[in-house]
């Protein structure tokens, strides 16, 4: 059963961080925004049935990479 991201753990910080950041950044909470519709549309894609190609759901999990770290990028200033 495909599962979302964890977000926090994948970059070594609580959710109070990422908001008080996110507050201050529009940046940053526009990132944080696509990345959660991505993360969703992988989850869903790799529901049954598989409605996405395999190349294209790499595709997608290849652009919620990038997003992520972009994320990671703007955590770390």
């Amino acid at each position: 059963m495909p599962v979302s991201h964890d977000l926090c753990q994948d970059l070594k910080c609580t959710k109070d961080h990422i908001q008080q950041k996110r507050s201050k950044d529009p940046k940053l909470d526009s990132l944080l925004q696509k990345y959660s519709r991505l993360d969703a549309e992988v989850v869903n894609a790799e529901k049954p049935p598989v409605t996405l190609s395999d190349p294209a759901l790499e595709t997608l999990k290849k652009e919620r990479l990038l997003v992520k770290d972009e994320i990671a990028a703007l955590m770390q200033e």
